[in-house]
C-alpha cells in the first residue's frame, strides 16, 4: 500500500513526488514512468528555456507559476549544480502592424510583475547585432537549461528519500473507490491511498480509466526543430522570439541558445498523427481516430485553418520555415540550418474546439489528475508540484511537514 503514487516520470511528476517528501517525509511513494528513462517525452524534448511569464493572461496560474517557477528553478539549479543561465531574451517586433502588439505585451508583462524594457532598434542591435527588427521587448529574467538533466535530479533526489522508482512500467487500467486506488500495471497490481496523474501526452487517457467525465481531449502538436551550423552560431547570441500572433496559439519559429551553445531554431506546429509521433511519417491508427472523431478538432482546425495550412508548408518546404527565420536573422540561409529533434506538445482541447489556455487540474474521488501542462510547465514545475500537493485533501493518518510553503491558490 502507497500513500501516494504519480503516474507519470516527466518533470512535472518527479517535481509533485519531490514536494510529497518535503510535506510528508514518512510517507510511501512510488513513481510509475512507461518509459526505461526519465522525461522521455515533452520534458526532454522542449527548447530548454526558462520562461518568464510575460505572454500569459495576469491572474492565471500560467502567470503566476512561471514567474514563481523561474525562481525556484535557478534556486534549485545552484542548490544542486545544475548548469544553467539567465541570459534574458529579446522579443522583435520586424514590421509596423507587430509594434501595437508588441506594446500590449509590455503591459502585459508588467501586471505579471515580469522586468521587460522596451528597446529602439539601435538598442536591440547592440544586444543581437544580426536580428531584423524596428523595436523590440527585453526579457532579462528568461533563462536556458537542460530539463533532462534537472529531471534526473529530481529522481535521484526522490530516490534518496525513499521514493520508488517504477520505470518501463505501463499502467493498464485504474480502479478508483472512495478510500482507494487499484493501478493495474504490464508487471503488477498497485494499491495507493491517493493517485497523482501527471502522464502528459496519456493525461486524458488515465482520467477516462478513472471513469471521471470531462470535455477535455489531448490533441498532440508536433514542433520541428533546426539547428544551426557551428560556424554561423555567431549570428544568435542568446534568445530571439518573434512578437506572438494572438489570433494563433503557439509563439512562433524563434531561435534559441541551449545550454551546450547549439543554437536551435523552431518549433513550428503540426498536428500530430500519433501521440508519440516525432517524424513526420509517424502514424497510430488509434491516436489519429480519437483527434478527427474530436468534435472540438473540426472547430480549431476551420478557426485556425489559414495559420495551419502555413505550419503545414513550413514542415514540408525547409526554404518556407528559413524564411521565417530569416524574418528575424536576414542573415540565415537555406543550408546553414540541418534538421534536430522534434518534440510533441500534449494541447487539452475542449468540445467546443477552444484550446485550454491554462494549466489544468481536474480532482478525483482519491487522485488529482493534471490535464493541460504544455509550455511553460517545465520552467513552473516545481511550483506545479507544490500546487497539486497543497490540493491534495490532508492525509489524517501522515503528519505533514511545514517545510513546504504551498502557492496562494486562485483556481
Amino acid at each position: 500500500m502507497y500513500d501516494f503514487t504519480i503516474i507519470g516520470g516527466g518533470i512535472v511528476g518527479l517535481s509533485t513526488a519531490y514536494s510529497l517528501t518535503k510535506k510528508y517525509p514518512a510517507a510511501k511513494i512510488a513513481v510509475i514512468e512507461k518509459e526505461k528513462s526519465w522525461a522521455s517525452h515533452q520534458t526532454g524534448r522542449n527548447s530548454g528555456v526558462i520562461h518568464s511569464g510575460v505572454y500569459y493572461k495576469p491572474g492565471s496560474m500560467k502567470a503566476r507559476l512561471a514567474k514563481q517557477g523561474a525562481a525556484s528553478m535557478v534556486a534549485f539549479c545552484k542548490e544542486h549544480d545544475v548548469e544553467h543561465e539567465v541570459c534574458g531574451k529579446v522579443l522583435v517586433a520586424t514590421e509596423d502592424e507587430e509594434l501595437p502588439r508588441m506594446e500590449k505585451l509590455y503591459k502585459n508583462a508588467h501586471q505579471n510583475g515580469i522586468n521587460a524594457t522596451r528597446l529602439s532598434r539601435e538598442e536591440l542591435l547592440e544586444i543581437e547585432p544580426h536580428v531584423n527588427g524596428k523595436a523590440a521587448l527585453k526579457v532579462p529574467t528568461t533563462g536556458i537549461v537542460n530539463y533532462k538533466q534537472v529531471t534526473e535530479t529530481l529522481a535521484k533526489l526522490v530516490e534518496e528519500a525513499g521514493v520508488d522508482l517504477l520505470l518501463g512500467t505501463k499502467v493498464l487500467n485504474i480502479d478508483e473507490s472512495s478510500k482507494e486506488v487499484f493501478i493495474d500495471t504490464d508487471k503488477q497490481t498497485i494499491l495507493s491511498r491517493f493517485l497523482i496523474n501527471c502522464a502528459g501526452l496519456h493525461s486524458d487517457r488515465l482520467v477516462k480509466m478513472a471513469k471521471i467525465q470531462t470535455d477535455v481531449k489531448i490533441v498532440p502538436f508536433r514542433g520541428e526543430y533546426f539547428t544551426l551550423k557551428d560556424d554561423k552560431r555567431h549570428l544568435v547570441k542568446n534568445l530571439i522570439y518573434p512578437i506572438p500572433n494572438p489570433d494563433f496559439p503557439f509563439l512562433g519559429v524563434h531561435l534559441t541558445r541551449m545550454i551546450d551553445g547549439s543554437i536551435h531554431a523552431g518549433p513550428n506546429a503540426v498536428l500530430s498523427f500519433k501521440r508519440e509521433g516525432y517524424h513526420k511519417t509517424a502514424f497510430h491508427l488509434k491516436d489519429t481516430l480519437e483527434t478527427i472523431t474530436f468534435p472540438g478538432f473540426w472547430k480549431m482546425a476551420g478557426s485556425n485553418l489559414q495559420e495551419g495550412l502555413k505550419e503545414m508548408v513550413r514542415s514540408f518546404h525547409k526554404q518556407t520555415f528559413v524564411k521565417s527565420l530569416q524574418r528575424l536573422v536576414p542573415e540565415i540561409q537555406v543550408d546553414d540550418v540541418v534538421p534536430t529533434h522534434a518534440g510533441v506538445r500534449a494541447q487539452a482541447m475542449l468540445k467546443d474546439g477552444r484550446l485550454v489556455d491554462d494549466f489544468y487540474i481536474i480532482p478525483g474521488k482519491k487522485s488529482i489528475h493534471v490535464c493541460n501542462a504544455p509550455s511553460p510547465a517545465a520552467t513552473a514545475s516545481l511550483e506545479i508540484g507544490k500546487e497539486i500537493v497543497h490540493r491534495i485533501p490532508p492525509q489524517d493518518h501522515l503528519k505533514a511537514s511545514d517545510k513546504l510553503k504551498p502557492s496562494l491558490v486562485t483556481n
